[in-house]
């Protein structure tokens, strides 16, 4: 019954928010039209201002990637990470998880395709993807967008909190498989 009715829901939901939203603005006398163009226009405006942290993040991960740094990290750390439960396949997706989602994704199509959907290493990446930010990628993209040049204790918050995700993929991967 329970899952009937969020199926129901689910399939309304884009619908009724595409309508409903303009509906409601018209409603309350908003000219929806001019109210769209000042967003996208500020839309752009904060794309252009955070560009330039953007390219140098995507920079910097395809120089990591192509120069083959990551894969000499994961086999050079590998006799360290492997009493931790941590796969020297999975090293790329700590190094690289901060930096990208899109590469991010990369390791996990790689860990996948090279060691299997059910095995441990593609499991605890697929738990790491979802257990962990963009940590650099969210810091340029809101702090650009809200002008703010100096992150102070931003960084170091959210890369603990990375270092949790990590950790506690780790223990509920052990545990559950």
């Amino acid at each position: 019954m329970l899952r009937a009715a969020l199926d129901a829901l689910s399939v309304a939901a884009v619908p009724v928010l595409l309508a409903g939203v303009p509906l409601v603005a018209v409603l309350r006398r908003v000219k929806v039209y001019p109210a769209f163009l000042d967003g996208a226009k500020q839309g752009f405006e904060t794309a252009v201002r955070i560009l330039p942290a953007l390219v140098a993040i995507f920079v910097a991960l395809a120089l990591l990637r192509a120069s083959g740094a990551l894969d000499a990290a994961a086999g050079a750390l590998s006799p360290v990470l492997e009493p931790l439960g941590i796969p020297a396949s999975v090293l790329p997706m700590i190094l690289v998880r901060p930096l990208s989602g899109g590469g991010a994704l990369g390791v996990v199509g790689d860990v996948l395709r090279s060691e299997g959907a059910d095995s441990y290493a593609g499991r605890l990446v697929s738990v790491m993807a979802g257990s962990t930010e963009t940590t650099f990628y969210v810091l340029a993209v809101y702090m650009g967008a809200a002008g703010i040049a100096r992150y102070r204790h931003a960084l170091p918050a959210a890369l603990i909190a990375d270092l949790v995700g990590f950790t506690a993929a780790i223990i509920v991967v052990q545990l559950m498989f």
